[in-house]
Protein backbone atom coordinates (compact mmCIF):
# COMPACT_ATOMS: atom_id res chain seq x y z
CA UNK A 1 0.00 0.00 0.00
CA UNK A 2 1.15 3.04 -0.38
CA UNK A 3 -0.31 6.67 0.68
CA UNK A 4 -0.34 10.32 -0.23
CA UNK A 5 -0.37 13.83 2.22
CA UNK A 6 -1.83 16.83 0.91
CA UNK A 7 0.66 19.21 1.43
CA UNK A 8 -0.45 21.86 -1.18
CA UNK A 9 -2.66 24.20 0.68
CA UNK A 10 -1.67 27.80 1.61
CA UNK A 11 -2.15 27.70 5.17
CA UNK A 12 -3.80 31.29 5.36
CA UNK A 13 -4.71 30.39 9.04
CA UNK A 14 -1.35 29.94 10.10
CA UNK A 15 -0.65 33.48 8.97
CA UNK A 16 2.26 34.86 9.88
CA UNK A 17 4.32 31.64 9.75
CA UNK A 18 3.05 30.82 6.09
CA UNK A 19 3.95 34.38 4.84
CA UNK A 20 7.23 32.28 4.51
CA UNK A 21 7.39 28.67 4.60
CA UNK A 22 4.68 26.23 3.46
CA UNK A 23 2.23 24.64 5.97
CA UNK A 24 4.17 21.44 5.93
CA UNK A 25 7.01 22.86 7.67
CA UNK A 26 5.41 24.39 10.27
CA UNK A 27 7.35 23.23 13.34
CA UNK A 28 5.63 21.63 16.01
CA UNK A 29 8.20 20.52 19.13
CA UNK A 30 10.94 20.54 16.76
CA UNK A 31 9.29 18.72 13.63
CA UNK A 32 7.96 19.82 10.95
CA UNK A 33 4.24 19.10 10.49
CA UNK A 34 5.19 16.59 7.31
CA UNK A 35 7.61 14.82 9.24
CA UNK A 36 5.13 14.54 12.01
CA UNK A 37 2.80 12.36 9.05
CA UNK A 38 5.48 11.09 7.32
CA UNK A 39 6.94 9.28 10.53
CA UNK A 40 3.29 7.90 11.38
CA UNK A 41 3.18 6.02 8.16
CA UNK A 42 6.58 4.74 8.24
CA UNK A 43 6.05 3.29 11.35
CA UNK A 44 2.81 1.52 10.18
CA UNK A 45 5.01 0.10 7.41
CA UNK A 46 3.90 2.72 4.57
CA UNK A 47 7.18 3.57 2.98
CA UNK A 48 6.42 4.84 -0.47
CA UNK A 49 4.54 8.09 -0.27
CA UNK A 50 3.60 11.02 -2.59
CA UNK A 51 3.63 14.63 -1.49
CA UNK A 52 1.51 17.36 -3.38
CA UNK A 53 3.02 20.70 -3.54
CA UNK A 54 1.93 24.05 -4.29
CA UNK A 55 2.84 27.07 -1.70
CA UNK A 56 6.87 27.21 -1.55
CA UNK A 57 7.21 24.05 -3.08
CA UNK A 58 10.90 23.94 -3.41
CA UNK A 59 10.91 24.84 0.18
CA UNK A 60 9.75 21.00 0.94
CA UNK A 61 11.25 19.37 -1.96
CA UNK A 62 14.28 20.41 -0.25
CA UNK A 63 13.26 19.52 3.02
CA UNK A 64 12.99 15.66 1.75
CA UNK A 65 16.08 15.76 -0.08
CA UNK A 66 18.06 16.94 3.23
CA UNK A 67 16.25 14.24 5.58
CA UNK A 68 16.10 11.64 2.74
CA UNK A 69 12.42 11.42 3.04
CA UNK A 70 12.66 10.06 6.95
CA UNK A 71 13.18 7.10 5.81
CA UNK A 72 10.73 7.10 3.25
CA UNK A 73 10.87 7.14 -0.38
CA UNK A 74 8.95 10.52 -1.27
CA UNK A 75 7.74 11.63 -4.79
CA UNK A 76 6.98 14.57 -5.47
CA UNK A 77 3.38 15.64 -6.88
CA UNK A 78 4.05 19.36 -8.56
CA UNK A 79 0.65 21.41 -8.43
CA UNK A 80 2.66 24.87 -8.77
CA UNK A 81 0.92 25.96 -11.54
CA UNK A 82 -2.40 25.19 -9.79
CA UNK A 83 -4.32 24.08 -6.88
CA UNK A 84 -6.33 21.58 -7.32
CA UNK A 85 -7.87 20.67 -4.31
CA UNK A 86 -8.15 17.18 -2.18
CA UNK A 87 -9.47 15.42 -4.84
CA UNK A 88 -7.80 16.82 -8.12
CA UNK A 89 -4.75 16.29 -6.71
CA UNK A 90 -5.06 12.64 -6.11
CA UNK A 91 -6.57 12.90 -9.21
CA UNK A 92 -3.15 14.37 -10.68
CA UNK A 93 -1.09 12.48 -8.21
CA UNK A 94 -2.32 8.72 -9.16
CA UNK A 95 -2.75 9.41 -12.84
CA UNK A 96 1.32 10.69 -12.84
CA UNK A 97 2.80 7.85 -10.62
CA UNK A 98 0.31 4.94 -13.13
CA UNK A 99 -1.22 3.88 -9.29
CA UNK A 100 -4.75 3.13 -10.95
CA UNK A 101 -2.98 0.46 -13.58
CA UNK A 102 -0.72 -1.16 -10.06
CA UNK A 103 -4.12 -1.79 -8.63
CA UNK A 104 -2.67 -0.74 -5.37
CA UNK A 105 -5.05 1.03 -2.91
CA UNK A 106 -3.94 4.16 -1.29
CA UNK A 107 -3.92 5.92 1.73
CA UNK A 108 -4.23 9.39 1.38
CA UNK A 109 -4.10 11.87 4.67
CA UNK A 110 -4.08 15.64 5.14
CA UNK A 111 -0.68 17.27 6.05
CA UNK A 112 -2.08 19.27 9.27
CA UNK A 113 -4.02 16.92 11.48
CA UNK A 114 -2.93 15.26 13.84
CA UNK A 115 -4.44 12.22 15.65
CA UNK A 116 -3.51 9.07 17.66
CA UNK A 117 -5.37 6.61 15.25
CA UNK A 118 -3.78 3.12 14.83
CA UNK A 119 -2.99 3.24 11.17
CA UNK A 120 -2.17 -0.81 11.53
CA UNK A 121 -5.80 -1.53 12.23
CA UNK A 122 -7.28 1.22 9.49
CA UNK A 123 -4.58 -1.31 7.30
CA UNK A 124 -6.00 -4.32 8.54
CA UNK A 125 -9.58 -3.21 8.36
CA UNK A 126 -9.30 -2.64 4.66
CA UNK A 127 -7.35 -5.56 3.84
CA UNK A 128 -10.65 -7.55 5.89
CA UNK A 129 -13.18 -6.25 3.67
CA UNK A 130 -11.74 -4.44 0.54
CA UNK A 131 -14.20 -1.88 0.57
CA UNK A 132 -12.73 2.11 0.88
CA UNK A 133 -12.84 2.72 4.43
CA UNK A 134 -13.19 6.68 6.10
CA UNK A 135 -11.98 7.74 9.18
CA UNK A 136 -14.88 9.37 11.05
CA UNK A 137 -15.54 10.06 14.49
CA UNK A 138 -18.72 11.77 16.35
CA UNK A 139 -16.88 14.71 17.04
CA UNK A 140 -19.19 17.97 17.31
CA UNK A 141 -18.88 20.31 13.82
CA UNK A 142 -21.84 21.55 11.32
CA UNK A 143 -20.91 19.77 8.75
CA UNK A 144 -21.04 15.36 8.89
CA UNK A 145 -20.94 12.56 6.14
CA UNK A 146 -24.17 10.26 6.77
CA UNK A 147 -23.92 6.92 7.04
CA UNK A 148 -26.96 4.17 7.28
CA UNK A 149 -27.37 0.53 8.91
CA UNK A 150 -24.56 -0.80 7.15
CA UNK A 151 -22.00 1.65 8.25
CA UNK A 152 -22.15 2.45 4.23
CA UNK A 153 -21.26 6.26 3.11
CA UNK A 154 -25.32 8.26 1.29
CA UNK A 155 -24.25 11.45 1.79
CA UNK A 156 -23.35 14.62 3.37
CA UNK A 157 -25.30 17.78 5.66
CA UNK A 158 -25.05 20.79 7.00
CA UNK A 159 -26.68 20.70 10.23
CA UNK A 160 -26.46 24.67 10.45
CA UNK A 161 -28.29 25.61 7.37
CA UNK A 162 -30.46 21.73 7.12
CA UNK A 163 -28.88 20.63 3.42
CA UNK A 164 -28.24 17.49 2.20
CA UNK A 165 -26.53 16.07 -0.53
CA UNK A 166 -27.69 14.06 -2.39
CA UNK A 167 -31.26 16.39 -2.29
CA UNK A 168 -32.89 13.05 -1.99
CA UNK A 169 -31.97 12.75 1.49
CA UNK A 170 -33.70 16.09 2.55
CA UNK A 171 -36.24 14.93 4.60
CA UNK A 172 -37.47 11.89 6.38
CA UNK A 173 -34.83 9.69 5.26
CA UNK A 174 -31.40 11.89 6.03
CA UNK A 175 -33.00 12.11 9.53
CA UNK A 176 -32.54 8.47 10.12
CA UNK A 177 -29.35 8.59 8.73
CA UNK A 178 -25.87 8.38 11.27
CA UNK A 179 -23.75 11.67 11.46
CA UNK A 180 -20.56 11.25 11.54
CA UNK A 181 -17.76 13.91 11.11
CA UNK A 182 -14.43 13.44 8.61
CA UNK A 183 -11.14 13.03 9.53
CA UNK A 184 -9.19 14.07 6.30
CA UNK A 185 -8.23 10.15 6.07
CA UNK A 186 -8.85 7.55 4.32
CA UNK A 187 -7.72 4.19 2.57
CA UNK A 188 -9.11 4.33 -1.28
CA UNK A 189 -9.46 0.70 -3.01
CA UNK A 190 -8.39 0.15 -6.60
CA UNK A 191 -11.67 0.37 -8.27
CA UNK A 192 -12.75 3.99 -6.49
CA UNK A 193 -9.42 4.93 -7.68
CA UNK A 194 -10.06 4.39 -11.12
CA UNK A 195 -13.25 5.80 -11.31
CA UNK A 196 -11.60 8.95 -9.58
CA UNK A 197 -9.01 9.13 -12.34
CA UNK A 198 -11.95 9.51 -14.57
CA UNK A 199 -13.67 12.35 -13.11
CA UNK A 200 -13.05 15.28 -16.00
CA UNK A 201 -12.45 18.19 -14.01
CA UNK A 202 -8.96 18.57 -12.53
CA UNK A 203 -9.74 20.45 -9.85
CA UNK A 204 -12.34 19.16 -7.47
CA UNK A 205 -12.82 18.23 -3.74
CA UNK A 206 -12.60 14.24 -2.57
CA UNK A 207 -15.85 14.91 -0.59
CA UNK A 208 -18.19 15.90 -4.06
CA UNK A 209 -16.45 12.70 -5.81
CA UNK A 210 -17.35 10.60 -2.54
CA UNK A 211 -20.88 12.27 -3.35
CA UNK A 212 -21.29 11.49 -6.83
CA UNK A 213 -20.11 7.71 -5.94
CA UNK A 214 -23.38 7.61 -3.78
CA UNK A 215 -25.10 9.19 -6.51
CA UNK A 216 -24.70 7.07 -8.61
CA UNK A 217 -24.93 3.71 -6.57
CA UNK A 218 -20.79 3.21 -7.24
CA UNK A 219 -18.45 1.09 -5.25
CA UNK A 220 -19.39 1.55 -1.21
CA UNK A 221 -17.44 3.81 0.84
CA UNK A 222 -17.88 2.40 4.83
CA UNK A 223 -17.09 4.71 7.62
CA UNK A 224 -13.81 3.63 9.71
CA UNK A 225 -14.61 5.01 13.57
CA UNK A 226 -11.11 3.90 15.71
CA UNK A 227 -11.15 3.46 19.17
CA UNK A 228 -10.37 5.95 21.85
CA UNK A 229 -9.67 8.46 18.66
CA UNK A 230 -8.37 12.01 19.58
CA UNK A 231 -7.66 14.08 16.81
CA UNK A 232 -6.34 18.03 16.28
CA UNK A 233 -6.59 20.15 12.97
CA UNK A 234 -3.27 22.27 13.18
CA UNK A 235 -4.55 25.23 11.57
CA UNK A 236 -4.68 28.12 13.27
CA UNK A 237 -1.44 30.59 14.37
CA UNK A 238 -3.07 30.81 18.10
CA UNK A 239 -3.09 26.61 18.50
CA UNK A 240 0.32 26.09 18.02
CA UNK A 241 1.32 25.70 21.62
CA UNK A 242 -1.47 23.45 22.28
CA UNK A 243 -0.83 21.55 19.32
CA UNK A 244 2.46 21.07 20.13
CA UNK A 245 1.44 19.24 23.39
CA UNK A 246 -1.25 17.20 21.30
CA UNK A 247 1.76 15.84 19.12
CA UNK A 248 3.87 15.00 21.81
CA UNK A 249 1.21 13.06 23.75
CA UNK A 250 1.17 11.07 21.21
Amino acid sequence: MRAMIFAAGLGTRLKPLTDTMPKALVSLAGKPLLQWQVEKLRDAGITDIIVNVHHFPDQIIEAVRVHEGWGTHITISDEREQLLDTGGGLKKAISGEGLVLSGEPILACNVDILSNIDLRALIAAYERTGISQLVVSDRKTQRYLCFDETDTLCGWTNIATGEYKPSSLQGGEGGRLTKLAFSGLQILSPEVLTLLAQMPQDKFSLIDFYLSLCENNRPPLQAYVPADYRMMDVGKIDEITEAETFAESL
